[in-house]
């Protein structure tokens, strides 16, 4: 790796990476002089890495690579590929604390969250890791004679892949470990967020023995830049499967070209999540899991609760409960304080649309309860520990008076703000909570297995909670939402091999001769039934 010394601001950091994209087990520069810096959201002196930005060119050579190395990488035994996947999650598992360091350097997660992410990365290798030893097909009867019928997984061939900056380690891990399990072959544009994650994870990847042309990285921006080409990519064929985690609206239009290459990705978007608390609920746990649900991770969550669906006998108290434990949030560095509950927000673009939406739900009608937007040298907490002017801080905030019609409980906000709604009863909460366009995340707390049954068989979502936050994942369980926040496809566990891979069927005659499905096979007929008659008469009831 090449290091150059950081701005004199920067430098109790570290150094600064000078990055390139990795093709074909290479790392190489790109093919113009057009770079881009990688800065640390909690600290702005701080240049993390600086990376070249890939183009049409960059992204046709890693699928040039990709489609040259599918041919051997598909016909590796599973077992021996999962070996790899292995060896990888060992890597992650020995380098936990520098990748962790690395993730609250680069996005601004705090050290907890951060070794939270790396674990999810770790799990999610040793789980597939153990698939590869499965990949189960199924031997089903033919309706001949001496006549074999099987299934078969196949890899689909070069998978594109774009992921989101939020989550820089545990979301790429859910698509690449996968996909190369299953036997594709990828090329990957990371976040412009978090670059030097990414070059991490493709050298530790390279360090676990997958092959050359396996894994691709081309590093780039979103918008009009490497991510538009990588999208363009799917109508020039260059990819045979695509992965997306980001807005709804990007992923619509992937899921458009796509669609004309019949073709199915895997979209993992947005979320307007509903957290309900009923009037049983504990409400010491619930004002627990609601201020990490509203405001972990600054809010920066496809899965954060955007609203809280308040029973009106509880809701005041709750309130109440809930801004006093919010104004005790210690915001700052989590580079330089670990005791920090979130940092600064990951980049400008979301700072921006954090206080676009003040004027939103004033425009509404809600109700502020507390909340000043962006942390300033005059709005600064007591408690705040950084420098406010070299990073996007932003108060916690939270509305009242909202209603489920108003932008403002409608639109994704990715900052740490919430709206309160209020309802009469169970029936209107669930309603509530279906009321929005998005379908990714929700949770509920009551005691009443009632209301949790209803809860969980009537809300129109993808992951479901009772009695616990709406965030959080586990690595053997499926991600993915409805509505706008999918299209029904799932990430992790054994259904995300689904998405990978695509169905064979094989029938084997060995008959010695032509055998024709359902012309020659043999049918049960009932010639030679004698039918027993009337049974009431058999057995007659002495029933009233």
């Amino acid at each position: 790796m090449d290091f150059i010394e950081n701005n004199p601001g920067g430098k109790r950091y570290g150094k600064t990476l000078v990055g390139s994209h990795f093709i074909n087990n290479r790392f190489e520069g790109g093919s113009t002089k057009e770079v881009f810096k990688s800065l640390n959201p909690s600290d702005l002196n701080d240049v993390v890495g600086v990376f070249p930005v890939g183009g049409e060119k960059e992204i046709q050579k890693a699928v040039d690579a990709a489609r040259s190395a599918f041919a051997k990488w598909s016909q590796t035994p599973a077992p021996v590929r999962g070996e790899i996947i292995g060896r990888f999650g060992k890597l992650l598992a020995e380098n936990k604390q520098t990748l962790s360091w690395l993730v609250t350097r680069e996005i601004g997660k705090t050290k907890r969250e951060a070794l939270g992410s790396v674990q999810e990365a770790i799990d999610t290798a040793h789980f597939f890791q153990s698939e590869g030893r499965r990949l189960y097909g199924q031997t089903v009867w033919s309706e001949m004679r001496n006549k074999e019928c099987m299934t078969y997984r196949r890899p689909y061939g070069v998978v594109g892949i774009i992921s989101a900056g939020n989550f820089p380690i545990a979301v790429p891990s859910w698509k690449i470990i996968p996909a190369l399990l299953c036997g594709n072959t990828v090329v990957w544009k990371p976040s412009e967020d978090s670059p030097v994650i990414s070059y991490v994870f493709a050298q530790l990847a390279l360090e676990a023995g997958l092959p050359p042309g396996v894994l691709n990285v081309v590093h780039g921006l979103g918008g009009k830049s490497t991510g538009e080409e990588m999208i363009k990519g799917i109508d020039k064929g260059w990819f045979q499967k695509f992965s997306f985690t980001g807005s709804t609206v990007v992923g619509k239009m992937i899921g458009e070209a796509c669609g004309r290459q019949l073709q199915v990705p895997s979209l993992e978007l947005g979320g307007k999540n509903p957290l309900v608390i009923m009037d049983d609920a504990d409400l010491g746990k619930a004002v627990e899991a609601s201020l990490f649900s509203c405001y972990g991770t600054g809010g920066q969550r496809c899965t954060s609760t955007g609203n809280l669906i308040l029973h009106e006998k509880i809701a005041d108290r709750f309130i109440a409960d809930f801004s006093s434990a919010a104004e005790k949030l210690k915001i700052g560095n989590p580079c330089l304080d670990e005791t920090v509950y979130y940092g600064a927000l990951i980049n400008s673009r979301f700072g921006e649309r954090f206080l676009d939406h003040f004027e939103m739900a004033k425009k509404d009608g809600a109700k502020l309860l507390f909340g000043k937007g962006r942390i300033t040298k005059d709005t600064r907490p007591s408690n705040f520990s950084g420098d406010e002017s070299h990073g996007f801080y932003v108060h916690p905030t939270l509305w009242d008076g909202v209603k489920i019609n108003m932008n403002i409980a409608q639109n994704e906000v990715f900052g740490p703000t919430v709206n309160v709604i209020r309802v009469k009863s169970f029936e209107e909460a669930l309603s509530v909570a279906n009321g929005t366009a998005y379908g990714l995340s929700s949770a509920i707390f009551t005691q009443n297995p009632q209301s949790m049954y209803l809860f969980k068989n009537h809300i129109d979502a993808g992951m479901t909670s009772i009695n616990n936050s709406t965030t959080g994942a586990e690595a053997h369980l499926p991600f993915g939402g409805t509505k706008g926040s999918g299209n029904g496809t799932r990430e992790s566990g054994i259904w995300v091999i689904d998405a990978y891979t695509k169905w064979q069927a094989v029938n084997v005659d060995l008959s010695g001769r032509l055998q024709l499905a359902q012309i020659d096979a043999e049918t049960a007929t009932m010639a030679d039934i004698k039918p027993m008659g009337n049974l009431n008469q058999l057995f007659p009831s002495t029933w009233a």
